[in-house]
């Protein structure tokens, strides 16, 4: 027996085998562990019980678009006219950390051999907030749109209007919500895709006005939150409410459609 009384040479810590950081993810929906390559295959939809990780507005032009994205507008960068505290160095910290310029790209692309002109928001950069970039940005790409005459497609998520920037990005709602009204006038069809969360500013601006409306399964819509919704009418809220489900049924949104559909 005197192998089993034998000690077990151990290996040294740095000579271990170990698990790469980000080879597995943890399923919000579930709670599966899933397998990161797996999981980018699936476009980041849990084959299991359906839940959307959220994405970034780079991975949605490669999900939509059949040719390369010819990004416009890329020099625009948001500047800071209220001289808020912190701003400028929380833009660049972002934009680092990122590599986006700001929390939304815009150009042009093609689906199926039609050229379009697609817009994608990204949640990562300052949760997606609408300031006067985005809203510049929304607007030169319908202008350009009704130029070429081509469709529009704009994919939204945002927590609602830069509170850094004050009235200049609330007035962005009435400027994006203007030019599109040009776009209608040109008879030129828009598509609005909204993913999770899609909320407060942007919800109530373009977002929420395109000719078709189409929302990711299991998407947060809405303006305010259900909290201060409820305090401000003094009722209790439906189950459900500002889903994306909730608002198919009554008639905010005109289908639900997966991603990898």
């Amino acid at each position: 027996m005197k192998w089993f009384k034998r000690k077990k040479k151990l290996k040294p810590p740095e000579e271990r085998r170990t698990i790469p950081d980000g080879l597995w993810q943890k399923c919000k929906g579930c709670g599966e562990i899933l397998y990161r390559k797996e999981l980018e295959r699936n476009l980041f939809v849990c084959k299991k019980c359906g839940y959307h990780f959220r994405i970034g507005c780079r991975e949605y032009a490669k999900i939509f678009l059949d040719t390369e994205f010819k990004e416009q507008d890329v020099t625009i960068t948001p500047i800071d006219p209220l001289k808020f505290d912190g701003y400028p160095k929380k833009i660049k910290e972002v934009q680092e950390k990122t590599g986006l310029k700001e929390a939304i790209i815009a150009g042009e692309g093609e689906i199926g051999g039609f050229e379009v002109e697609f817009a994608a928001m990204d949640f990562s950069f300052v949760g997606g907030s609408m300031g006067s970039v985005v809203g510049e940005k929304v607007k030169r790409a319908v202008l350009r749109a009704i130029e070429k005459k081509i469709p529009l497609i704009i994919v939204s998520t945002s927590g609602g209007a830069r509170m850094q920037e004050g009235i200049l990005s609330l007035m962005q709602m009435a400027k994006t919500g203007s030019a599109l009204a040009e776009l209608e006038k040109a008879r030129i069809p828009y598509i609005s895709i909204l993913t999770n969360p899609t909320t407060a500013g942007v919800m109530a601006s373009y977002s929420s006005i395109g000719d078709i409306v189409i929302s990711e399964p299991g998407a947060l819509l809405g303006f305010a939150g259900p909290r201060v919704i409820e305090q401000t009418i003094k009722q209790k809220l439906p189950e459900g409410f500002q889903s994306a489900q909730f608002l198919l049924e009554h008639g905010f949104v005109d289908t639900i459609v997966e991603r990898k559909e």
